[in-house]
């Protein structure tokens, strides 16, 4: 997966999405995800599931999009599957910690 961290206001993001994703539009109904014009949002590093729960531990918001970042924050007890949103069967949810 890739995975993108960043800083805005001195809080940390996390950004995180499946690498067969990266260039696709997915679009349902009125849901819409650009993976391809906003691909730099995500594409960062190659990164494992060990890797995105060290980043997740401390950011103050996350933006995951695919199977495996979806999965790993489930694992981590951060999301249940009531918080997760699919588009062309891909899960995705964004986490904000106040």
């Amino acid at each position: 997966m890739y995975l993108k961290v960043s800083h805005q206001d001195g809080k940390k993001i996390v950004a995180a999405c499946d690498e067969e994703l990266i260039g696709k539009v997915l679009e349902e109904g009125d849901l819409f995800l650009d993976l391809d014009t906003y691909a730099s949002f995500y594409k960062g590093e190659i990164a494992d599931a060990k890797k995105l729960k060290e980043e997740l531990a401390d950011c103050a918001s996350a933006n995951l999009v695919g199977e495996e970042p979806v999965g790993v924050a489930k694992e981590l007890g951060l999301i249940s599957e009531k918080d997760i949103m699919h588009i062309k069967d891909v899960p995705h949810v964004q986490i904000y910690r106040i």
